[in-house]
């Protein structure tokens, strides 16, 4: 593929156009009529189902996308959209007594389940801070803030230094710390450090006073020092109290999606030596998943697992969204053409297999995937506009500067 003007102006088109189809898809589709707020989970055919539960990952996603959304196109409903979300989040997730954000509630917003995921007060807290910028309200700010001060009071490990996983609803020791069925039971993990990262890269930004700096630049030192694995450039999953690793696959979604990520937060601390030493391994990491995951169609394929030694199989939507950002933040960082050339490709894939072009928003999984009959939502725990709409507008971004 030959990339030229034109195909990056088409590209950035067409980013434009995908970022208000899948807005105007959670408008029309998420608001739960019934009990208030969004809901809990919508199929592949658009019907919701009224009885699921609410999971505070969807919801501050919502929350974050609609705010950001609301600021690059005029339109009055996605600004609807982020009060709706905003006020829904105070009223029933938020924890009056103990501080922070509830993990689930019920299809009517009675808590469910009152643990405290660190990952999950980091989503707060970037939900929040958007909030904040589209509407100006000190109340938001405030909110992130108190989140922010939760996390650095209570779920730091003062020996070994990180971040612990999880804990109960009045912060105490919790023996699950897992996100999802899926993740396995270990105090840390590099995808929560890469959400605290995000969350106080954002927080940086609007409010960089002394003590969220150095909580910025102590979460970019966790990432240099235990969760880059500077032998192969995967990240490091599972992690035990002494940042001894368990990972049972190299995930690549995560590893582009931190690689990207990373350089948000770089930019965000404004240290010229620290990013002058860690650029040179965000390149390393881009490199590693262009060498290693793209599938036949110019997909990134999901991971490789250590246990059957093979790469598996499951193409899904957001290691997709995740991957274009990514190829086309280090193609602007190493000039390497290699890297928009990848980028194009995984938008043409999302194009033809990713996008449902009949009803709307992404498919959880690609159209190439022989998924023996499941169905996946569209909407729900883990699927939110987050990815996608992110993606949309970060690849204009990144090109509006390449260009």
């Amino acid at each position: 593929m030959t990339v030229t003007n034109f195909s990056l102006e088409k590209f950035s088109r067409e980013c434009d156009q995908e970022l208000v189809a899948i807005a105007d898809w959670w408008v029309a589709n998420s608001q739960d009529l019934l009990n208030g707020g969004f809901w809990g989970e919508v199929g592949e055919d658009n019907v919701p189902v009224p009885e699921a539960t609410k999971g505070i990952v969807l919801n501050t996603r919502i929350l974050w996308f609609f705010s950001e959304v609301a600021r690059v196109v005029p339109n009055p409903l996605y600004r609807q959209l982020a009060d709706r979300s905003y006020q829904y989040l105070t009223d029933y997730f938020f924890d009056k007594e103990h501080g922070g954000v509830f993990w689930e509630l019920d299809a009517k917003g009675r808590p469910l389940n009152t643990k405290k995921q660190v990952y999950a007060q980091a989503f707060a807290i970037y939900a929040l801070v958007a909030y904040y910028q589209l509407t100006d309200n000190s109340a938001a700010l405030q909110q992130a803030l108190s989140c922010f001060e939760l996390l650095e009071r209570n779920t730091i490990d003062r020996e070994r230094e990180g971040y612990f996983e999880a804990f109960t609803r009045e912060w105490g020791k919790i023996e699950d710390v897992r996100l999802s069925d899926k993740d396995l039971n270990y105090p840390k993990s590099m995808n929560t450090h890469l959400h605290v990262l995000e969350a106080y890269t954002s927080l940086n930004k609007v409010h960089p006073v002394a003590a969220v700096s150095a909580a910025l630049r102590y979460n970019i030192h966790c990432f240099d020092k235990y969760i880059i694995n500077r032998e192969n450039y995967h990240m490091r999953m599972f992690l035990d109290v002494d940042w001894k690793d368990f990972s049972p696959a190299f995930t690549y979604g995560h590893d582009i999606e931190t690689a990207w990520l990373l350089v948000k937060a770089l930019d965000s601390l404004n240290d010229k030596a620290v990013t002058e030493r860690l650029l040179p391994d965000v390149i390393r990491i881009a490199e590693t998943c262009l060498d290693e995951a793209i599938g036949e169609h110019g997909q990134v394929i999901d991971a490789y697992d250590f246990a059957t030694a093979q790469q598996l199989p499951e193409i899904i939507w957001w290691v997709q969204a995740e991957a274009m950002v990514g190829f086309l933040k280090t193609a602007q960082l190493s000039g390497d053409q290699r890297f928009t050339e990848a980028a194009l490709k995984v938008w043409e894939f999302i194009k033809k297999y990713q996008i449902d072009h009949e009803q709307g928003e992404w498919l959880w999984a690609s159209r190439l995937d022989d998924l023996h009959g499941e169905r996946h939502y569209k909407m729900g725990f883990w699927k939110g506009p987050y990815h996608n709409g992110r993606a949309m507008m970060e690849v204009k971004a990144i090109l509006q500067k390449m260009q």
